[in-house]
């Protein structure tokens, strides 16, 4: 190990040794001056990175949603989440409670997610149109599924022509490892208090019963989809269930499906946002958050073991991988 992890390595513990002091402040006087100095370093409303200057007193937020759409808690100590749920949603919240903002474009690239990760980003951004913030959404790589679900409340949704979007529909899935299993000689003992307690156990084959109830389960939330984007889109719902079969659909097409309502990159969607509510003057931002102990004691320790990264990203799958649940997802 080199001189600079080792001095990254002292750095990462000192200051963890130090967190842990103010949280043993014993004396009413010392935790009030505790906590006056750890608010130094906790991580503190989101500061403004200016992606293009403005003079007027408005501003133009954009929002990034990239990667699967899933809340995963707490990042686990040395891993590198692409998305932070709770992070994204106080993102959404803070734009809301700004007066000078004067419109949120949402820069999606995600394949979907969670279910109900999509309907609490869904919910959060409802809110944000309902106070009369135009809310332009600037579809990337892939806005499919789950990306598209939260995209649907938006005021205006700029794809690109490559885009895949679309992909309307509800997937639940399991393994079957019954037969692989029996091939070598493994049994699996069950003991359950109702007929459906084990319904999607890897262990042995979906009965009818279960398969009707489950099925029942993806419609419910199917006919949530269509209704968000009948809703969002103001499309019939004969309309909408005629494009909603989980097919994707380039941004190009989806134009022509009315799914979109131009076709264009971020710059494009600033440009067309500031057009079409006179902010021609407004700067464009995105938010940043400070760093804290935590955060800065797990940068540190992950420049240290950069080598053990792999590690760490296979238990964060593992981790993501942990059972069945309904999903707003491309997985193509």
């Amino acid at each position: 190990m080199n001189s600079k992890r080792w001095i990254a390595l002292v750095v990462a513990i000192a200051l963890f040794i130090l967190s842990l002091g103010v949280q043993m402040t014993e004396t009413e006087e010392d935790a009030k001056l505790a906590t006056d100095f750890s608010t130094l370093f906790r991580d503190a409303d989101f500061k403004e990175k200016v992606i293009k200057t403005g003079v007027g007193k408005k501003k133009v937020v954009v929002l990034n949603l990239e990667g699967v759409i899933q809340d995963l808690g707490s990042a686990p100590f040395m891993s590198s989440v692409a998305y932070d749920h709770r992070r994204f949603l106080e993102m959404i919240k803070y734009a809301a409670s700004d007066p000078s903002v004067g419109g949120v474009i949402l820069n999606v690239n995600t394949p979907g997610g969670g279910v109900v990760e999509s309907a609490e980003i869904h919910a959060e951004l409802n809110k944000l149109v309902e106070q009369d913030v135009p809310l332009y959404v600037s579809m990337g790589n892939t806005a499919a599924s789950g990306g598209y679900y939260v995209s649907a409340p938006a005021t205006k949704i700029v794809a690109h022509p490559a885009t895949l979007t679309g992909s309307i529909g509800v997937i639940l899935q399991n393994m079957d490892i019954s037969e692989l299993a029996k091939e070598y000689g493994i049994d699996f003992n069950t003991i359950k208090s109702g007929e459906f307690k084990d319904i999607l156990s890897p262990m042995r084959k979906m009965t009818e019963a279960e398969e009707e109830l489950l099925q029942e389960m993806v419609d419910d939330m199917y006919d949530d989809f269509v209704d968000v984007i009948v809703e969002g889109r103001n499309m019939s719902e004969a309309d909408v269930r005629k494009i909603a079969d989980g097919r994707v659909f380039t941004g190009k097409q989806a134009k022509e499906n009315g799914l979109v309502d131009d076709l264009g990159s971020l710059d494009d969607t600033i440009a067309m946002l500031k057009d079409d509510y006179g902010l021609e003057d407004a700067r464009v931002v995105e938010y940043e958050t400070s760093i804290s102990l935590s955060k800065l004691f797990t940068l540190s320790a992950k420049n240290v073991l950069q080598k053990d990264q792999e590690l760490f990203n296979v238990l964060n799958l593992l981790k993501e991988s942990s059972g069945p649940r309904l999903l707003y997802l491309y997985a193509g």
